[in-house]
């Protein structure tokens, strides 16, 4: 019965409960109160047959989203002030505790083919309905099919922007909207400060509420407790990042590509196996780098768009951010026809030539080793020749010292060349044969230092 009552409307059932209360007379007689005491299980009862809860992963739910418990402390305590006169904000916080397991239930369900508007439902094939259903995330921005053009947001990225990677923008601004981390991607604006990338972050908020998150992407690498604040929300935002390189990118590349749950810990409690859909993005002046990984693991999940320089004399608009909240409703429908773009393209970002030949220099900033093979006067290479991985390793110690770059290790220089190997067109050999020794090499290069003139090759002549 309960379950054909949640299948109603909303509204539907508000007013079936409240006709229920009056017959029964449970909407004006205290019947979970004895004169003395109050029933606990009879109120929690009652109360939820005037509030639809959801009790998971330690917070409520109704209709319209996540409920405090500091507002349904309050309600209570307005209900129960008649009755009783002594310890009456502690006996609201016990009910509060019993109620949790009245409204507790696995998960709530996290729809990737609609959109809980806080008006009603967006069917991403099949349009607008007022009818709401119970849902993991509901933002707290109405869907207006009649929403004016955002001129003031269009000419703001017309002035933050270059116009082919408006779109990357707007595909993942949507993308945020639904519950997926299916583009298995983070987004990232940077440039050399003022250009107003952080009004982006505060469109974000509108459209978002409290299903976003501001956190340091850094803290994802050193505070184990980090991630479980992510839990339930659809954008984390870093809008200063650090120039620091990373220690960890582990739970980095974890979450924006996760497909299953993960551990989690929060201060206090056992860890537990959490699901997160979390999308990131990250404003800052120079490009996000790692320590110690360089793979392509953890490039291939950024993208990474440049924002225009700040014209010389411009003045800053004060009002922009009134402008922007304004036009809220219309920057959600411009964001909608991001995320159908996105879905059509079977989640794969629109990215420009230009945001691609970026990036691919900002990899070769971070990654010196990348660097060093694409020099002249180190190495040189030739299908027959074979070179020692020391003598390979002496010339990228020479290439650093000459470009005043701090090169890597030795173990690490060997395990990136080893793995790229393939891509740079060489092979690696566990037996090369070098003067009647053998010693791990590759075949397809060698270092120049070595001043050898003829190609050598491994023991079984290869």
């Amino acid at each position: 019965m309960n379950e054909d009552l949640m299948s109603l409307p909303y509204d539907v059932r508000q007013k079936i409960t409240a006709v229920a209360d009056y017959f029964s007379g449970t909407s004006d007689d205290a019947f979970w109160f004895d004169g003395k005491k109050i029933d606990e299980v009879a109120f929690c009862e009652w109360f939820m047959r005037k509030h639809q809860l959801r009790y998971v992963g330690g917070l409520f739910y109704d209709i319209d989203g996540v409920l405090q418990r500091e507002k349904l402390e309050k309600e209570i305590v307005d209900i129960l002030k008649p009755y009783i006169k002594t310890a009456l904000v502690r006996k609201a916080s016990q009910i509060v505790d019993a109620l949790k397991f009245e409204a507790m239930c696995d998960e709530l369900p996290k729809h990737t083919d609609r959109i809980h508007f806080k008006n009603g439902t967006y069917f991403i094939e099949g349009g607008f309905i007022p009818e709401k259903e119970f849902c993991a995330n509901r933002l707290p921005v109405n869907y207006n099919v009649n929403a004016k053009q955002p001129k003031a947001w269009l000419k703001f990225l017309d002035e933050l922007l270059y116009p082919e990677d408006i779109d990357t923008l707007q595909e993942f601004m949507g993308y945020t909207f639904i519950p997926t981390t299916k583009a298995q991607a983070m987004l990232m604006l940077i440039g050399s400060g003022g250009e107003g990338k952080s009004r982006v972050g505060v469109v974000c908020r509108n459209l978002l509420g409290d299903n976003m998150n501001v956190c340091a992407i850094n803290k994802l690498s050193y505070d184990r407790f980090c991630p479980a604040d992510q839990e339930g929300k659809l954008l984390m935002i870093d809008d200063d990042m650090k120039m620091e390189a990373l220690s960890d990118t582990g739970t980095l590349k974890a979450i924006v590509t996760m497909e299953d749950k993960m551990d989690l810990e929060r201060k206090g409690q056992q860890s537990y196996q959490g699901h997160l859909y979390v999308r990131i993005m990250v404003f800052g002046n120079g490009a996000l780098s790692s320590l110690y990984d360089k793979s392509d693991g953890f490039y291939r999940r950024q993208i990474t768009l440049r924002v225009k320089e700040k014209p010389a004399g411009r003045i800053d608009d004060r009002s922009l951010s009134d402008k922007l909240n304004m036009e809220t409703e219309g920057i959600a429908l411009w964001c909608l026809e991001g995320l159908k773009r996105l879905i059509k393209n079977g989640y794969h970002f629109t990215v420009s030539e230009r945001t691609k030949q970026n990036q691919a220099e900002m990899r070769i900033d971070e990654d010196s080793i990348m660097d060093f093979f694409e020099s002249t006067g180190y190495i040189a290479f030739d299908e027959k020749a074979v070179t020692t991985t020391k003598d390979l390793y002496e010339a990228y110690e020479m290439w650093g010292r000459d470009n005043l770059i701090k090169v890597r290790s030795e173990n690490s220089f060997s395990k990136e060349v080893k793995q790229r190997a393939p891509k740079l067109g060489i092979t690696y050999m566990k037996n090369a044969s070098f003067d009647d020794k053998t010693a791990r090499g590759y075949k397809g290069i060698y270092a120049l230092h070595t001043q050898r003139d003829v190609p050598f090759t491994d023991r079984k002549g290869s």
